[in-house]
């Protein structure tokens, strides 16, 4: 029962299903036993609040699954494994699909994400929502990422808090970390897998913009948004990317023609790792952190990691400063138009939302001042959106990322905590965030590797061989005493 115990807890989405498939734990009691955990540890007063809403689904589905699996139609290393997915997504489970926001709390989606339905072919068991920052943290300017109208306040399972600026796939992170799902799916449009992954000390994976589908998620900035992974490990956040991407005729990005991926690394032996340090690095690199970063880059130089440092982006004090109108014009766009279309609980537009919230003032208790001045942000075909969205890429991927790997040259970059977001994010290039250990307060500690856009198998490579030598994940101070697998009927 311990082993059972720990395998669901804090084991590896492989190793669970690798478990389900050799029959020594069934779908549906690992489906059980997440419940179980959930409603004990999450719900209630003093729980962690991390989960918004349970898949009344859930147990049909896993039996479906072992029955699957018994006629001996195992559909992948996922088959079987209970996840979990942010409450921006559509399912068809009956649950809401809120995006955080009291105005659409009791919305019941019509139709369901391409990312749930490649994760049912893949086998795997849809457990529920999680809570995230209201409406992707653009709300105001003063809202933590803990908060949302419609799933309240979510508490760190290490402690400490979800403050301001640490993403807002924060139910899905803290739901890993906690135990409470073999895997979640969170959405980055700018920090909201990585920042969440570090302080949560779980693995979070952004793939290229384009890489996996959108259709079914309440947009934030059509040019950035894209879904993924948090898992234990870097291998996993492998095994559900692979299940979830590919092309999808319903969210044209995902027809983007990409460069030639090149191999990744399969050793650390000659990796060359480049270290942005300007208006990057050294954002973050409190005393206390420098010296937990040294560490690591030293660990993987002896490694036989090639450490190019610095590895500046020469756009980096440029980007620092930027102030564009992309996330404006493009959350207005986007949303306005899945409103317009929908009509989730009588909101037909952006400006509908604001009146509403304006008539509930207890659900916004930090105001919406940035939804007011979306309201007022310029239109897609103007010069201001065109000439910002130029400059973005320009600042971030032309004299950034690209510049950087060029000059290093370096195959990857790395950062220490989530400080390279607005580049990657601007860029839609994917990232991979590492727990590393804590930093000298014995707050979680972390570490992102990224590179160009399109590059998502080399990048996921070299993360793994990175992971081997300073992956370390920090625990929670949960006990599972009472925790015990059962079937119920």
């Amino acid at each position: 029962m311990k082993e059972r115990t720990a395998l669901l807890a804090s084991g590896s989405a492989r190793a669970i299903g690798a478990a389900i498939a050799a029959g020594e734990i069934s779908a549906l009691e690992a489906t059980e036993w997440y419940l179980d955990r959930i409603e004990r540890l999450d719900q209630g007063k003093e729980g962690i609040n991390c989960v918004r809403t349970v898949s009344r689904l859930a147990r049909e589905e896993a039996r479906r699954a072992d029955a699957a699996l018994a006629a001996g139609q195992a559909a992948g290393p996922l088959h079987g494994v209970p996840y979990l997915i942010k409450d921006n997504a559509f399912t068809l489970d009956g649950s809401f699909a809120s995006a955080g926001a009291s105005a659409l709390a009791e919305f019941i989606p019509p139709y369901e994400a391409t990312v749930v339905a490649r994760l049912r072919e893949a086998g795997a068991v849809l457990l529920g929502k999680t809570n995230l920052t209201e409406f992707a943290d653009f709300v105001a300017e003063t809202m933590p990422a803990e908060f949302s109208g419609a799933g309240g306040v979510v508490r760190h399972p290490l402690g400490g808090r979800y403050d301001r600026g640490m993403g807002s796939s924060v139910g899905s992170a803290a739901a890993v970390a906690a135990g409470f799902c073999g895997f979640a799916i969170g959405s980055e449009t700018q920090n909201s897998i990585q920042a969440p992954a570090v302080h949560s000390a779980v693995v979070g994976f952004k793939p290229t913009v384009g890489r996996v589908s959108r259709h079914g998620f309440i947009p934030l900035v059509a040019s950035q948004d894209s879904p993924g992974p948090l898992t234990r490990t870097v291998d996993d956040a492998q095994l559900v990317y692979q299940a979830i991407g590919g092309a999808d005729m319903k969210d044209t990005a995902t027809l983007t023609v990409f460069p030639a991926e090149t191999r990744g690394n399969q050793s650390l032996q000659g990796l060359r790792i480049g270290i942005p340090r300007r208006f990057i690095a050294d954002t973050v690199l409190t005393p206390d952190r420098e010296a937990v970063f040294e560490r690591l880059l030293h660990a993987l130089a002896q490694a036989g990691a090639v450490i190019v440092d610095p590895c500046d982006l020469p756009s980096a004090e440029q980007l620092n400063g930027v102030r564009s109108c992309v996330f404006r014009a493009e959350f207005r766009a986007g949303i306005n138009s899945l409103l317009t279309a929908l009509k989730p609980c009588g909101m037909r537009s952006l400006q509908d939302i604001i009146a509403w919230n304006s008539a509930h003032p207890q659900s916004i208790p930090y105001g919406q001042s940035l939804l007011e001045a979306t309201d007022a942000a310029p239109d897609l075909r103007s010069s201001a959106y065109i000439d910002d969205r130029r400059q973005d890429i320009a600042l971030s991927l032309n004299a950034g990322i690209l510049a950087a790997l060029n000059a290093g040259p370096a195959d990857v970059l790395l950062s220490p905590m989530s400080a390279a977001a607005k580049c990657t994010g601007k860029a839609g290039a994917p990232v991979v965030a590492i727990p590393a250990g804590a930093d000298s307060a014995g707050l979680p500690f972390g570490v992102t590797v990224y590179a160009a856009p399109g590059q998502d198998a080399a990048i996921l490579q070299a993360a793994m061989v990175i992971e081997s030598v300073i992956g370390q994940r920090l625990m929670p101070a949960i006990t599972d005493t009472e925790s015990v697998i059962t079937t119920k009927s």
